[in-house]
């Protein structure tokens, strides 16, 4: 093929394989059978290596270069990645490795070969994923995995939480984030993700779903499982965008948990709504601020400029889903739903696999993240973790010249800098609200701490603490290997589930191939 010489195969059968030059005059040929005829071998038993045909017989639109060729030859690209080479990588490896042009569709469809040579079929996917969920769960007590599928055994939903991840939660802040994500791949669906935040201000993925459609339904199903495994308390807080299905959902599954919105996602509403961009600085500091007054001062700047905007938030949104220190609930300092939005990112490469080679991605990452950060945890010498040690030093400095009063045995009144404030350290709340709400000590607070010569790490919570951040890391996610090591019982490999139907032809591609 490198050199441009085709073939054509002048006898095929099981016992027997000729191939000789597309020139009859040319002296090429190579002639196969088997070794034995039992056997499935073949031996090379006479073979003329040297082409007598002219140079005009050369073709670089190989009739060989299939796309099955080229996806066998360019497969090991593939192989323990997660992108891999695109349709215009693959027509360059095909020019400068096999001597081939191939067309953009030929490419696209030897990589979509390489990536089922790797990956799997998503039909192969479907029907393996009963035994996956298995194998996970034996690999990794505690594990939680559920297949939905409809009245024609076709998949709806999955669910999937990590036994470390459910134990580990205890150890988090009570603050889960939920967002969804179009999948790329021939049956396209929705990945649903919940993830809470540790203590270092790293995402902790709780559970993951594959849904058919981003729905009401497909979110009820998706939160009443991860109900089961975080519960439903006062304590609880959920942050999402304001679709619609989202907000039904939570307020049917969870009536105890309270439901805030990401403020950035009110934000671009904001701005696409109406076309008010230059008030984003306002928006921002009412969002952030810890304290109502502060807050309210910041709505009269929102309303004299763009009432419409004042009543959007105030109305439509409703200060309590969006503002800091009108939440009901602890939201502690997490306005957003980035952490969420930064695992969509970590898989952008691999919404397109199969949902079986998918899940292996996200056990991947995590198996990494829970090793990498639990070598962390175990270097860390302060008592706090080194992101909220980073936040606490400061406040040490910004103390020095704050003047200190104690009120009574539990009560102090601290003076300086642009607001004074009261804090109570039995209780842990200062007036300024930020105590209150990080449960993190301000500098009032970090100032009478100082001042009553109480140790300022007895009045952080212990979701900070390098303790809780070694806890919440202190196991391992196992994967599930090689499936020819399975060990799976006959009635689960028996269940089976097929696609969930298809959006886009299996041999169709999408987008400019920039992939």
């Amino acid at each position: 093929m490198k050199g441009n010489f085709e073939f054509r195969t002048r006898k095929s059968n099981r016992s027997l394989w000729v191939i000789e030059c597309i020139d009859p005059n040319c002296s090429w040929r190579l002639r196969a059978s088997k070794i034995v005829p039992e056997s499935t071998k073949f031996v090379i038993r006479k073979y003329v290596g040297v082409h007598s045909c002219s140079l005009l017989k050369r073709n670089a639109n190989h009739r060989q270069a299939t796309y099955v060729v080229i996806g066998e030859q360019v497969a090991p690209q593939y192989v323990g990645v997660e992108k891999g080479p695109g349709p215009k990588g693959v027509q360059t490896f095909a020019r400068t490795e096999l001597g081939a042009q191939i067309s953009y569709y030929k490419a696209w469809r030897g990589r979509k070969h390489a990536h089922t040579l790797i990956r799997g079929s998503p039909e192969q996917s479907f029907h393996v994923l009963p035994s996956y969920f298995h194998m996970l769960e034996k690999l990794n007590p505690g594990t939680v995995t559920r297949i939905e599928v409809d009245g024609e055994s076709r998949f709806k939903y999955l669910f999937l939480a990590f036994g470390v991840a459910i134990r580990g939660f205890r150890y988090m802040r009570k603050v889960v984030g939920i967002d969804g994500t179009f999948l790329k791949g021939q049956y396209r669906g929705v990945l649903l993700v919940a993830t809470a935040q540790d203590g270092n201000g790293q995402c902790y993925p709780l559970a993951w779903g594959l849904v058919d459609s981003e729905n009401e339904d497909a979110w009820s199903w998706f939160l009443t499982q991860l109900k089961e495994i975080i519960g439903d308390t006062d304590e609880l807080a959920l942050i999402s965008d304001r679709a619609p299905s989202i907000k039904k959902a939570i307020s049917t599954v969870f009536e105890k948990a309270h439901h805030g919105a990401c403020a950035w996602h009110v934000a671009q509403n904001i701005k696409n709504k109406f076309k008010c961009a230059d008030i984003m600085g306002s928006y921002w500091s009412a969002v952030n601020a810890y304290r109502c007054e502060d807050f309210t001062g910041y709505m009269i700047e929102i309303s004299n400029r763009y009432p419409r905007v004042a009543e959007y938030l105030e109305n439509e949104v409703g200060f309590e889903k969006w503002s800091r220190c009108h939440y009901p609930g602890l939201r502690y300092n997490i306005t957003t739903t980035n952490m969420v939005e930064s695992l969509n990112s970590m898989l952008v490469n691999a919404r397109d696999f199969p949902y079986v080679a998918l899940i292996d991605v996200i056990q991947e990452k995590m198996s990494k993240w829970w090793n990498d950060r639990r070598i962390v945890a175990t270097a860390i010498t302060t008592p706090l973790t080194p992101s909220r040690e980073s936040e606490l030093r400061p406040r040490f400095a910004q103390s020095n010249g704050r003047h200190t009063s104690q009120l009574n045995p539990i009560t102090y009144h601290v003076k300086g800098g642009e607001l004074e404030g009261v804090v109570d350290i039995f209780n842990k709340t200062c007036t300024c609200k930020e105590f209150d709400i990080d449960k993190l000590p301000c500098v009032h607070a970090v100032a009478a701490a100082h001042h009553a010569q109480v140790s300022v790490y007895s009045l952080v919570s212990p979701y900070y603490t390098k303790e809780y951040y070694l806890l919440a890391y202190g196991e391992t996610i196992y994967p599930v290997g090689s499936q020819s090591q399975w060990d799976v019982p006959n009635e689960v490999n028996h269940t089976q589930s097929s696609g969930i139907g298809q959006d886009r032809p299996p041999n169709t591609p999408s987008g400019n191939g920039s992939r």
